[in-house]
């Protein structure tokens, strides 16, 4: 944690990894995040950089049954892919995603320049999150992690 509350986002360091199972991990590998909401000792809510590199995508397609997101764009041009079809955000646009919606959603950068994006999502107990587009189903644990099942409920 911060030993101050005001801080230099770029000195959090920076990092790719995913839970997300195999074969699904690489694919999401393109996009690098800076988890400011834990760096400073948030619990309720998560912030993060995530910048996402030419070809890159934030996620798989999503959507949370119990959790809000928001994402507003900082740097470049995203696509932002929907259940209800894509369009094209430029810097100062964003985006919100109600918990329970059914609204799967994922940003994919198709241009050739590094995109950076600020999400900021709740951490409701509970929460499953659906991916319509793969064989993936996540459950979050009384940890607060998830746990990844294939969608007839099998485990990963």
């Amino acid at each position: 944690m911060a030993e101050t509350l005001g801080f230099d986002p770029l000195t959090v360091p920076e990092s790719n990894f995913t839970t997300y199972p195999e074969p699904y991990r690489a694919a999401n590998q393109q996009r690098w995040n800076r988890r400011l909401g834990e760096h400073i000792g948030l619990t309720n809510f998560g912030v993060n950089l995530t910048r996402i590199v030419p070809g890159g995508q934030s996620s798989n397609r999503h959507a949370h049954s119990r959790q809000d997101e928001f994402v507003y764009v900082l740097e470049g041009e995203v696509v932002l892919e929907t259940t209800a079809g894509n369009q094209i955000l430029q810097a100062g646009m964003c985006a919100g995603f109600p918990a329970g919606t059914g609204l799967a959603h994922r940003f994919i950068n198709r241009t050739d320049k590094d995109v950076v994006l600020l999400v900021i999502g709740d951490r409701t107990p509970g929460d499953e999150v659906s991916y319509p587009d793969v064989d993936v189903h996540a459950r979050m644990g009384a940890d607060g992690k998830y746990r990844y099942e294939h969608k007839d409920g099998t485990p990963y």
